[in-house]
């Protein structure tokens, strides 16, 4: 058998961040053999993680990245058990590598990121999971942003068009697509347009604000018309579109858009958004 010297555990545990008795353990398993016993580290991860598949990771962090030319986005929730780990070097790297992945390769990285999933779990002893992903492409004249709101507790991606290709170096236009970062991740619209809301979902409250009123004994012409004024307050509240802008609540961010559209003599349109909170 291999002599097992406190140099080769050190340079395991350099190379691993796993535990000195952990590489100790690993290097006597496989007689010394150092890809070896990385890989038993990493094994040793997958079984952590098994143990631990019960425990609760919401902790973490939600990171984002760009590709250089600024036209596709990615977004990455990477979750663990407790906030200590969450605020860890190796943990933020970690995080940050799934990101970039997710820019490269696309938004499914559980295979690409199998083994340095492991490595992280044997690191920690903890649950880490790659909970979700997003990655976006300009699909159209426009602008992609992304936005990371306290500390990578929410993350947003929006992409708006326009029609003119000028319009995408303009200030405004580059000021209204910053400030619907901010709207998305300050007021968590659930979509982005009412027809985008399920029919059963409207009808749901519909019935609750029926059973608001049921005493009142309205006409079934003056209901209706409650009702419908009901509903679009329940649209303002969820529907990104029809929000009022946390700037300026007396407009709406329809109000704001057009207003941004007929400053810059164009047409502007939100095409899509993206937004994660850390464990939601």
């Amino acid at each position: 058998m291999a002599d097992i010297t406190v140099a080769m555990i050190n340079d395991l545990r350099k190379q691993t961040s796993a535990g000195m008795m952990d590489c100790k353990k690993a290097l006597k398993k496989t007689d010394g053999d150092f890809e070896a016993a990385i890989k038993v580290l990493r094994e040793n991860g997958a079984v952590i993680q098994q143990k631990r598949a019960n425990k609760e990771s919401k902790q973490g962090i939600i990171n984002a990245v760009a590709s250089e030319d600024g036209k596709t986005l990615a977004l990455a929730e990477v979750n663990t058990e407790t906030d200590f780990v969450a605020k860890t070097d190796n943990f933020i790297n970690f995080s940050l590598a799934v990101t970039n992945e997710v820019l490269a390769k696309g938004e499914d990285v559980s295979e690409s990121m199998k083994e340095a999933l492991m490595t992280i779990v044997s690191q920690t002893g903890e649950n880490v999971k790659i909970r979700r992903t997003a990655r976006m492409s300009l699909t159209s004249t426009g602008k992609v942003e992304s936005y990371i709101h306290m500390g990578g507790k929410v993350g947003v991606l929006v992409e708006v068009a326009c029609g003119k290709a000028k319009t995408e170096s303009n200030e405004k236009f580059a000021q209204l697509v910053h400030d619907l970062t901010l709207q998305i991740a300050a007021a968590a619209p659930a979509y982005l347009v009412s027809d985008e809301v399920p029919a059963d979902l409207i009808d749901a409250e519909k019935d609750i604000y029926r059973n608001q009123l049921k005493d009142e004994n309205k006409p079934e012409n003056i209901m209706e018309n409650i009702l419908k004024g009901k509903i679009k307050k329940f649209f303002s509240e969820i529907c990104l579109v029809n929000q009022p802008f946390v700037k300026e609540p007396k407009m709406s961010i329809t109000d704001v858009v057009n207003t941004c559209a007929k400053e810059c003599d164009d047409t502007i349109e939100i095409k899509r958004y993206v937004r994660f909170q850390l464990g939601a």
